[in-house]
């Protein structure tokens, strides 16, 4: 069960209120992967998310939001970010005692919740390069819909501004030298 203090669907719909975000709610029934979220909500417009919560051996803490199809090189992500050793996911306590989400909900807007701003969001350009963004509300059998500019704003509000990573040249960059 998640603490009664972390942010639900509701609360998160009233926060796009308050911040004047323009949204639209589907539910679904719940997905655990990009190929099931694909299969319920692929035919929604707009960008599609794929969404990683990495750690690295000191414990920092990154929330990755790439397009869904991204191919993301742990290795080069590493490097860009200056993290200690290896990148590897947050298990699934971490996941919820942090962001407040179950392991399958990460999203974006998980960080309502990360009130020691331990998380640092990753966002990838390309995803800023469409005008509408698919994501869970905070539950992995809804996606919410916004436009890329009011996720922006919504970082901003909840004080995450996102480091910006263009993916696919950073995956060029390591894995063809002629890219």
């Amino acid at each position: 069960m998640v603490d009664a203090d972390f942010c639900t669907p509701t609360k998160l719909f009233r926060c796009f209120e308050k911040l004047r975000i323009n949204y639209e709610s589907y539910k679904h029934p719940a997905v655990y992967t990009v190929e099931q979220s694909k299969k319920k909500t692929g035919s929604l417009p707009g960008a599609h998310t794929k969404n990683l919560f990495l750690k690295d051996k000191k414990k920092n803490l990154w929330l990755v939001t790439t397009l869904e199809n991204q191919v993301i090189e742990l290795k080069s992500l590493r490097r860009f970010l200056g993290a200690s050793g290896g990148l590897s996911f947050g298990n699934a306590t971490m996941l919820k005692t942090i962001l407040g989400v179950e392991a399958g909900s990460v999203t974006p807007f998980a960080i309502i919740n990360d009130k020691g701003k331990a998380v640092e969001v990753v966002l990838d350009q390309n995803l800023l390069e469409h005008c509408t963004v698919n994501a869970h509300p905070l539950q992995n059998n809804m996606t919410v819909a916004v436009a890329v500019k009011d996720l922006l704003r919504f970082l901003e509000a909840y004080h995450h501004p996102p480091k910006i990573v263009d993916f696919a040249q950073l995956t060029c960059m390591d894995s063809r030298p002629n890219c």
